[in-house]
């Protein structure tokens, strides 16, 4: 048996992407829309964009939370993935950001599914009760902490929370990388790992993408 594993250079990518990828149109239109953007790096790869739909499928989620909008390309996954009368409460701040994603949303036929609340995520998860099914974590990382706690919360045993940037452009194990963003994602990589509450596996996609189950 070999520990061996391979290194996911651009050609490999490419390939996986080839062979696995079932693409929307819509979500590679607006994938090209966002491209140009001068944050683009923050949207989730889409080989993680259809591992979080089969996750939603597979829970038969039907009330999620993201936290983490940008440009309405996650939350846009969420909703195709959800029954027609599943919801996602998604926060963010930025109405410029959030408002490049909508008319999509609407020419999915998806938009009423999308609660988007224009607020600070902890404001706004002090608003909602539970249960949800599921919460996806992709916004500042200083408040990643508190955003797990309150996702602990909401979400139902057997429920699933997913964090982006886990693996954080591989600053994690760099030790001259000192900066807020990558103190808290390392020390919530060090917290989740030991924390009995959930099952846990961090996952080498995009930028590293956590999978918590919350235990019965």
């Amino acid at each position: 048996m070999s520990s061996a594993h391979i290194e996911m250079t651009a050609a490999l990518s490419g390939y996986l992407r080839e062979v696995s990828l079932r693409d929307h149109p819509l979500l590679a239109r607006l994938r090209a829309a966002t491209a140009s953007h001068p944050r683009a790096v923050m949207q989730i790869t889409p080989e993680q964009g259809q591992f979080m739909q089969l996750l939603l499928r597979l829970t038969g989620a039907r009330r999620t939370i993201e936290i983490g909008v940008f440009t309405g390309y996650s939350a846009l996954i969420t909703a195709l993935a959800l029954p027609a009368d599943g919801q996602v409460v998604a926060c963010d701040i930025s109405d410029a950001w959030t408002s490049l994603g909508r008319p999509y949303w609407q020419e999915a036929g998806i938009a009423h599914k999308i609660d988007l609340r224009l607020a600070p995520a902890l404001e706004t998860l002090n608003t909602l009760t539970g249960p949800f099914d599921f919460a996806f974590i992709d916004a500042d990382k200083v408040n990643y902490d508190a955003y797990y706690e309150r996702c602990l919360q909401l979400v139902r045993p057997g429920g699933l929370i997913l964090i982006d940037n886990t693996l954080w452009h591989g600053d994690v194990i760099n030790p001259a990388k000192q900066d807020a963003d990558t103190l808290a994602i390392r020390a919530l990589n060090k917290k989740l790992q030991a924390d009995p509450r959930i099952d846990l596996s961090l996952l080498p996609l995009g930028d590293g993408l956590t999978v918590c189950r919350i235990c019965p």
